[in-house]
């Protein structure tokens, strides 16, 4: 998809990947709307691009992101991006997961994932088209003792993703999943359950890539309209 000029709805956009994602389509040419929790953030980001909106959004909640297409079609028109990049990580010992933790993040990553994909639907088969992008995460593709509860999430998310890929290729609506590995964000310290040291597994950690390096690969990925991509 070309990017100038399309409306792109990004969730999760007050820091990290998001913040990098929007901040690069605007750079790109489109339309943006900025979508997180943090109102403050957000409207001060907005400032600072030729064409976008803010709107408070808690991803958690259905009433929000009813709200978030209801804006976005109000002051655009039409939505021809959504990028569905809000979420929380959660670490900790399978065995000892917090059930209540894990089921707010299952709510964010996966259930919030969902509803905002099952409201933009209707807009984009009605306009023709348009392309969804889901942020996974590359532990979906591996076992990692201390993240499966998170990575359990994003396996969820994929599942979702690549199926409705199929479902709605007849629509022109293009599905695809972004699976970054670690990103030099606050997403760790931000995250549920107990903290872990990775001292011991410092050999084998992987090479952090920067939120921007994730936010160049998203939008190539959203312009080749592919599956999947990898950091």
């Amino acid at each position: 998809m070309e990017i100038k000029g399309k409306v792109a709805v990004v969730t999760g956009a007050s820091r990290g990947i998001g913040k990098a994602v929007a901040e690069l389509l605007a750079r790109e040419g489109a339309k943006v709307v900025l979508a997180a929790r943090t109102k403050e953030a957000i409207e001060t980001l907005a400032k600072t691009m030729p064409d976008a909106i803010a709107v408070a959004t808690d991803m958690r909640k259905p009433e929000d992101i009813e709200n978030l297409v209801g804006e976005t079609t109000k002051h655009y028109g039409r939505i021809d991006i959504l990028v569905n990049n809000a979420g929380q990580g959660m670490t900790g010992p399978v065995e000892t997961a917090n059930i209540n933790e894990y089921k707010e993040i299952i709510e964010l990553n996966v259930v919030g994932a969902l509803r905002a994909m099952q409201a933009v639907i209707p807009v984009m088969r009605a306009q023709g088209g348009g392309t969804i992008l889901n942020v996974s995460s590359l532990v979906s593709k591996n076992y990692f003792p201390g993240l499966g509860a998170y990575a359990s999430t994003k396996y969820a998310l994929n599942a979702l993703s690549l199926t409705a890929r199929a479902e709605l290729a007849k629509d022109k609506i293009i599905v695809s999943v972004m699976h970054p590995k670690m990103t030099a964000t606050d997403f760790g310290k931000n995250s549920l359950g107990v903290k872990m040291d990775w001292s011991a597994r410092a050999g084998a950690m992987p090479e952090v890539d920067t939120a921007e390096q994730v936010a160049e690969k998203t939008v190539e990925l959203i312009r080749s309209g592919e599956a999947e991509a990898e950091m």
